[in-house]
């Protein structure tokens, strides 16, 4: 079933619509056309007892700052770019510099989570369909653009994100999601790092100052990126880690193993005993950033409740960061007659 309410109103003063999509087990995923934003999402746990596990806002004006991105849709390009700048077929491309030297998810202040989408509820499916268009050059990029994503709620507790993008001339795209989950609710007051996570990666891309890839694609073996076995976060979030050091934590793109062009499957699994809940991810993508919150600003969010750093959880699936220029990454190609299309799967359990 599928509901709607105003939620606020644009700087322009156009409606932002609140769409409240639930199923028959007590799960209820909210989302807005704006910036095609996961607001909350509600799960109940093996107790039955219902939580929203995604940090957010009560009202949409907060989400015109959202300088942690809670819930948001990240494009045309997520993640970073080096030096904010790429080339196609020999024509560079810049975008803005909004992170050190470097380009970080299109545009802080302009990119795909701070734009109004046009919506559509197809009911049958259980979803909502957001679409927007982007002109040639919009944000530095190339190509008149249409993007669509889609949330579905099914009966078995996913929550699927459907993605497009169409161009009528060679572009990049790598769309993902920026939702921080907290599986104890995103009112626990309390961090993610106590959570055991799992992930179908045994290797990991290495950074340098900046977050940016050095394109090494290194053995996760003996090192704290290693969840190939499911493992308490805590375990070693702070051990004497260069990486770990350069982000503060976590915040480093995983290698799926198994990768296939177009083919969807299990990525990792996040367990929250205390919370009694579990949840499934799934992707169609070669990496996912494993992002544990390091540089959240402690900050009050929903209903009041105090969000620590550290307060949440991402697993943003995408092609890896810096693609779009470093030498044997798959680069996030789209043409006109090569459109861009991925799932992810969140699914609780």
């Amino acid at each position: 079933m599928i509901t709607e309410k105003k939620f606020g109103r644009t700087l322009d003063k156009e409606d932002i619509i609140l769409y409240s999509l639930t199923n028959a087990n007590g799960v209820q995923a909210d989302v807005m056309n704006y910036g095609a934003i996961l607001v909350n999402l509600f799960v109940p746990n093996k107790a039955g007892e219902v939580a929203d596990v995604v940090l957010g806002y009560d009202q949409a004006k907060d989400y015109f700052v959202n300088g942690s991105c809670f819930g948001a849709t990240m494009g045309p390009v997520a993640n970073r770019t080096e030096k904010g700048c790429f080339e196609i077929d020999g024509t560079i491309y810049n975008l803005v510099i909004n992170d050190n030297d470097n380009n970080l998810h299109s545009d802080g202040n302009a990119g795909l989570h701070k734009v109004l989408w046009t919506a559509e509820k197809n009911e049958a499916e259980n979803a909502v369909v957001f679409t927007r268009k982007s002109k040639d050059g919009e944000l530095g990029f190339p190509g008149n653009r249409e993007f669509k994503v889609t949330y579905k709620l099914t009966e078995d507790n996913a929550l699927e994100i459907h993605y497009g993008a169409s161009t009528d001339k060679k572009t990049l795209v790598n769309m993902t999601n920026h939702t921080y989950f907290n599986l104890k609710g995103h009112d626990c007051e309390k961090t993610v790092e106590d959570v055991k996570v799992w992930v179908k990666a045994s290797h990991y891309t290495k950074v340098r100052m900046g977050a940016i890839p050095t394109g090494e694609i290194a053995s996760v073996e003996g090192t704290p990126f290693d969840f190939t076995q499911m493992k308490v976060i805590s375990k070693d979030i702070s051990a004497d880690n260069v990486q770990l050091a350069l982000v503060k934590g976590y915040d480093h793109n995983l290698v799926i193993d198994d990768y296939e062009e177009g083919k969807l499957q299990k990525i990792a699994e996040v367990v929250d005993d205390e919370a009694g809940r579990a949840m499934e991810v799934y992707t169609d993508l070669p990496g996912v950033q494993l992002y544990t919150g390091n540089n959240m600003v402690p900050e009050y969010g929903k209903a009041g409740a105090y969000y620590p750093c550290r307060g949440g959880l991402c697993l943003e699936t995408q092609f890896f960061p810096n693609s779009a220029r470093q030498e044997g990454f798959i680069k996030p190609v789209v043409t006109p007659d090569k459109p861009f299309t991925s799932v992810t799967i969140y699914k609780f359990v």
